[in-house]
């Protein structure tokens, strides 16, 4: 089938594909627009077009990242650099080698759609990337998600990192290195990533963002795993927060410019958004809570994984969790009303770490010093509740460092100390946010209704709440406000709303010591000041 008004080679630049050693005796279709990817992908049998101009996907076996099948590639330029740890593992250049020439034999006779873009809203670090994908509707992903160049810039692109990404093809465990058919393969040295064996279009971008995650930071940039948004004053504010903790939703604030929602950088000039997308999970979306987000599900040029419809209306359940529970819709980011054009913003006045307290023992909100926002953001905590994940049930407590340890192939400590200095640098206030359960842990409490946590959010971002009194929590030291306009005073600490004091006590100190426990394998790289902010267990 032929797309209609688009010529396969309309939008190609000067610097071809055999400069990355990528050569086909098929097709290549650069830079093709939403329409013309739709079309490409609905005659390919990729996709379905759904109720509302969605196109929706299945990623098959993968739907979600595959952290086990993640190298990095053992060259010079990784050398005492990359922190070794479960996420972040090694592969000799050998292996690479094999595999990428296994690549080059498999897409010769392959229709390649390639996709050029940029990583980072700001000019003076962003990353010029080509995408080369095997299917379009992976091309429209990307698409959505990185910065597009202005139409000029696209004639003389030269891409800093070559992204390869190939579903349908498998490496080989027995011989290439690898622990399964699948890999992503991170390679400094050559500037290239491979995605073998993975339809999951997160793969994709979280390769892109670990690569600016490495080199950012050792220029003194700052790169986070978080949401952003501004108020009217300027007042920016950033959210880290694992899967599940509110970090999208709470972002995306009708009454405050989105900056972005899931990775930023900050530089001497402020924050910038590293994304021209957003990848919001949607089980479970309600129209009434998150009416931005939800919004996106019924509109063309999203793109929609692994949510199930009705085949014969082409209406979505977003209820569903069938497929998978990590349901995912990506589309650009001007599909939010308030989005921030620039996707940049000043030095954030708040910094807001999220957290889904399964156990029903952090506060709705607390606030932090410095050097305990640096202990909670080396932690990462967040809890697993029975169902959303197999093998789970009963609420685990969940740590990852920097709230995004899978993507961070630093030591943990260069992206505290770069923290440090931006929050002392800016005085910057940060908060500690549980966006979880109240009133007993999972099964018996309830979670605490969105309504409060914005109402707490709104108040400490306005600098209401820096001004009521506090407690200061006898354990975690952080420092419990008494009164919030909106909000029911009894459950602001959390003691106060469970019926059995003796059983709240037992989870909240088996809950301090999670946190010391965890916080073992990076003692030896904090400063004694961070070290002093961790819980005080009898």
């Amino acid at each position: 089938m032929k797309t209609l008004n688009a010529k396969p080679d309309f939008f190609k630049p000067d610097y071809g594909l055999e400069n990355a050693g990528i050569t086909t005796e098929k097709t290549v279709y650069w830079n093709y627009s939403t329409p013309a990817l739709y079309q490409q992908s609905l005659s390919r049998g990729e996709s379905n077009i759904v109720y509302g101009g969605p196109l929706c996907v299945s990623t098959g076996k993968h739907t979600g990242r595959s952290p086990n099948d993640r190298y990095f590639v053992e060259t010079k330029d990784i050398e005492g650099k990359l922190f070794y740890n479960k996420s972040n593992k090694g592969i000799k250049p050998e292996y690479f080698d094999k595999i990428f020439a296994k690549v080059q034999e498999y897409v010769k006779d392959k229709d390649l759609f390639v996709r050029d873009a940029y990583v980072g809203s700001s000019e003076a670090s962003r990353l010029k990337v080509r995408a080369i994908t095997e299917c379009a509707w992976t091309n429209l992903f990307v698409k959505n998600m990185f910065i597009e160049p202005k139409q000029e810039e696209l004639k003389s692109f030269v891409p800093q990192f070559t992204l390869i990404c190939l579903p349908k093809m498998k490496v080989d465990p027995a011989t290439d290195g690898t622990l399964s058919e699948t890999a992503i393969l991170i390679n400094f040295e050559k500037k290239m990533i491979l995605v073998i064996g993975s339809e999951y279009g997160g793969e994709n971008k979280k390769a892109l963002f670990t690569v600016m995650n490495f080199l950012l930071p050792q220029k003194g940039i700052m790169t986070m795993h978080c949401s952003a948004n501004v108020g009217d004053k300027q007042d920016s504010a950033i959210f880290f927060g694992l899967s599940g903790t509110g970090k999208t939703t709470l972002s995306a604030d009708i009454t405050r410019g989105l900056i972005g929602d899931d990775e930023h950088g900050w530089d001497d000039d402020g924050v910038f958004n590293f994304e021209g997308g957003c990848y919001a999970k949607v089980i479970k979306l309600s129209q009434e809570a998150e009416p931005q987000i939800y919004s996106t599900t019924h509109r063309f040029g999203t793109v929609l994984e692994n949510v199930v419809f009705d085949p014969e209306t082409g209406k979505l359940n977003l209820d569903d969790d069938t497929l998978t529970e990590n349901t995912r819709a990506c589309y650009p980011l001007n599909f939010i009303e308030n989005a921030v054009e620039s996707k940049r913003a000043t030095h954030p006045k708040n910094i807001i770490f999220l957290t889904c307290d399964a156990f029903g023992v952090m506060p709705p909100i607390s606030k932090l010093t410095p050097d305990q926002a640096l202990y909670h953001f080396i932690s990462g905590y967040t809890a697993k509740v029975a169902g959303t994940e197999k093998g789970v049930k009963e609420p685990t407590s969940t740590f990852s460092t920097c709230f995004g340890g899978p993507f961070m192939p630093l030591h943990p400590s260069v992206y505290a100390e770069l923290l440090k200095k931006k929050i002392k640098a800016h005085n910057v206030d940060c908060w500690l946010v549980n966006t979880g359960w109240i009133g007993g842990p999972y099964g018996v409490g309830h979670r605490i209704s969105i309504k409060y946590t914005r109402a707490l959010l709104n108040a400490a971002l306005d600098g209401k709440l820096a001004k009521v009194d506090f407690i200061t929590d006898p354990v975690f030291g952080f420092q419990i406000p008494q009164s919030c306009e909106g909000v029911p005073s009894e459950i602001l600490n959390p003691m106060n709303s469970w019926a059995n004091k003796e059983e709240y006590m037992v989870k909240y100190e088996s809950l301090a010591k999670a946190f010391i426990e965890n916080f073992k394998k990076y003692e030896d790289g904090c400063s004694k000041e961070v070290l002093a902010a961790a819980p005080k267990v009898k």
